[in-house]
């Protein structure tokens, strides 16, 4: 069970802020090591852009348990990412869908792994949760 927490007074003291919120595409990302995302972030920064959502593309199309836990990896990895950046939604579209059995379970956790990192993971395509 999650607690609750009156956040209603940090609400109050929001200030409008000069800063564009921009969705960044995963396949224009370099590399999702450390020191690309800082100078990525420190970039974003100067330009005066703040990440609200990376977009992610994702297949699914082989019946086969280590297929899915490779994607699945890859997926986690892009939450890392978006915490990393300061984005809170992880946009997955899912191309193919093999075996939904397999899917659903492995994606239903890797949102529940977006949650506690304080990611909206959504999933489009052929398979909801």
């Amino acid at each position: 069970m999650s607690a609750t927490h009156d956040v209603s007074r940090a609400l109050d003291c929001c200030e409008p802020d000069d800063a564009t919120p921009v969705t960044l595409d995963a396949t224009e990302l370099d590399s999702t090591g450390a020191a690309y995302l800082r100078s990525l972030r420190g970039a974003l920064k100067e330009n005066n852009f703040v990440p609200s959502r990376l977009r992610l593309t994702a297949a699914f199309d082989e019946d086969c348990s280590l297929a899915t836990q490779r994607e699945i990896d890859r997926v986690r990895e892009y939450v890392r990412v978006a915490d990393f950046l300061g984005a809170t939604t992880l946009s997955v579209s899912v191309d193919a869908v093999e075996n939904p059995e397999k899917v659903r379970p492995a994606l239903s956790a890797c949102r529940e792994r977006a949650d506690r990192e304080g990611i909206t993971l959504e999933v489009t395509g052929p398979i909801t949760l």
